[in-house]
């Protein structure tokens, strides 16, 4: 089953938007495998699901019930202002904020709606504390130096005091087998699990789930495989793409031998040839870095890109799909497995880049 973004829903004064010239389609089958897929490969542990960034740029509202009905009854965000699309769909007590809290605000709110926070310091500790305490999460550092209290602090009287449900910490190189991190990390994540009160462990990202059963514990935190990442090559069989983007051809035309195309005109026609404009563009998600030797594609007919990418548009050839019109929709290369046609981007960025104008409602 897939889930399609398009404005046909909405309406503006009571009249129907008509249909998008984009579209995200989000196979919410292959979602739901994924999680599963993962959920089994943690072993004994159950799989999570980090749903942070609107659900890594596929949309909250369309990804998290998938998850849900799959399973999944633990999810991670990093921001207070991404829980209300959370909770929507699940309940509060199982939804964690990464980023913990940095005031009495987040502390008040936090509360009153249920949500946990992933105290990361000291102080976080001592200000839920202060603020009237109760369930909370807390992360550990044990090398990758961004989130978290130091593994010496383990003894502190503050970090006592907290009623800590999952105990966690973060992988720094789980994408390399043979990293000395990995080994390191799981050393001391092990020593401050014994000097720590909690109920459930968790270490495991998408890669670590790769690295096997000691390091899954009770819970594993996959992100990137859930949406269709394979971020270790143990993981490739398991993992099915998830997102397909589209856009609308909105003209054709036919360039003269030396005409050129779009800014700069980095592209000059070496004959007479046809091409197309498509609706979509660095505003989109669609980062001018991506256009050189990129290509869109038509029923496998390769589409090549002419031209820098620009913020609504970019320019196509269609020298290969000749009975192209305007109207007619092209897959936009966003296979984020395939590093050839991601040009220096990560699969991370080519998720959480997608724009607004294909965001699920």
């Amino acid at each position: 089953m897939t889930d399609t973004a398009s404005g046909s829903e909405r309406a503006d004064h009571g009249v129907p938007l008509p249909p998008a010239s984009l579209r995200l389609t989000v196979d919410r089958d292959a979602l739901a495998a994924n999680w599963r897929a993962l959920d089994a490969l943690s072993g004994s542990a159950k799989a999570g699901a980090a749903v942070k960034a609107d659900a890594y740029g596929l949309g909250a509202a369309t990804c998290v019930p998938v998850l849900r009905d799959a399973g999944c009854d633990t999810f991670f965000v990093a921001h207070w202002s991404e829980v209300a699309a959370v909770i929507a769909h699940v309940p509060p007590q199982q939804v964690a904020v990464l980023h913990g809290v940095l005031n009495d605000a987040e502390c008040a709110y936090a509360r009153a709606i249920g949500a946990v926070p992933v105290i990361n310091s000291l102080e976080q500790a001592a200000l839920w504390t202060a603020s009237g305490g109760g369930r909370c999460h807390l992360m550990v550092d044990t090398g990758i130096n961004r989130l978290g209290i130091a593994a010496s602090a383990a003894n502190e009287a503050v970090i006592a005091a907290l009623d800590i449900d999952i105990l966690m910490s973060h992988l720094a190189s789980a994408d390399e087998a043979d990293s000395a991190m990995n080994p390191r990390q799981l050393a001391a994540f092990q020593s401050v699990s014994g000097a720590i009160p909690h109920g459930r462990a968790s270490l495991a990202n998408s890669a670590g789930i790769a690295l096997g059963a000691d390091y899954a514990f009770n819970l594993t935190r996959p992100g990137l495989a859930l949406y269709g990442g394979v971020p270790r090559p143990e993981l490739a069989a398991a993992i099915r793409p998830v997102a397909q983007v589209q856009a609308a051809i909105l003209q054709t035309r036919t360039l003269a031998a030396g005409e050129s195309v779009g800014y700069n005109a980095t592209f000059t026609a070496p004959a007479p040839m046809r091409v197309g404009t498509v609706a979509m563009g660095y505003a989109d998600g669609f980062l001018r870095a991506r256009g050189p030797g990129n290509a869109f594609s038509h029923h496998g007919r390769r589409l090549p890109i002419l031209g820098k990418v620009s913020m609504d548009m970019v320019v196509i050839g269609l020298t290969t799909a000749p009975d192209l019109a305007a109207g007619d929709w092209v897959d936009v290369p966003w296979n984020i497995t395939d590093a050839a046609q991601q040009n220096g981007l990560s699969p991370y960025e080519m998720l959480t880049v997608i724009g607004g104008r294909l965001r699920r409602d």
